[in-house]
């Protein structure tokens, strides 16, 4: 469950303001800011104020605020920064560097050298496997597993 603050988390030294980072939104509950290491010049973190690991910990009831304020700044990147579009993306668990949900609001423009996701794509083996897939996670979402 989300904690006030996670020990030795980087994300919430930045949030207390006890880590240096360049902010671009300081809402009562959420903060965004540069990346430090950025795919593209204005790619930003978001990051809820309390300490979430992952989507799946984060309340219900935050998470329209909480995309409420992606859209503004995947907005920003087009109004502000002039790019032609944004990549909006989450890591859960896997390859998320820092163990405190942030989502990526990247600025994009056509031919930028971003190539869709970074990773190979897989085929399912028939339609028949895909339909499984789907009908087993269906039944996850809705509740029946």
């Amino acid at each position: 469950m989300g904690e006030p603050a996670g020990k030795g988390c980087a994300f919430c030294e930045i949030v207390a303001g006890e880590r240096a980072a360049h902010v671009v939104l300081d809402a009562p509950d959420a903060v965004a800011f540069l990346d430090a290491r950025p795919l593209f010049k204005g790619h930003t973190l978001l990051v809820p104020r309390t300490h979430y690991e992952t989507l799946g910990d984060l309340p219900g009831d935050f998470l329209g605020p909480f995309f409420g304020h992606a859209q503004r700044l995947a907005g920003a990147m087009e109004s502000v920064l002039g790019a032609a579009g944004s990549f909006v993306a989450m890591n859960n668990r896997i390859s998320q560097s820092v163990p405190h949900l942030h989502v990526h609001v990247v600025p994009r423009n056509r031919k930028d050298g971003l190539r869709g996701f970074f990773w190979p794509r897989h085929k399912y083996d028939s339609d028949g496997e895909a339909a499984g897939y789907a009908a087993r996670l269906s039944e996850a979402v809705a509740g029946r597993s």
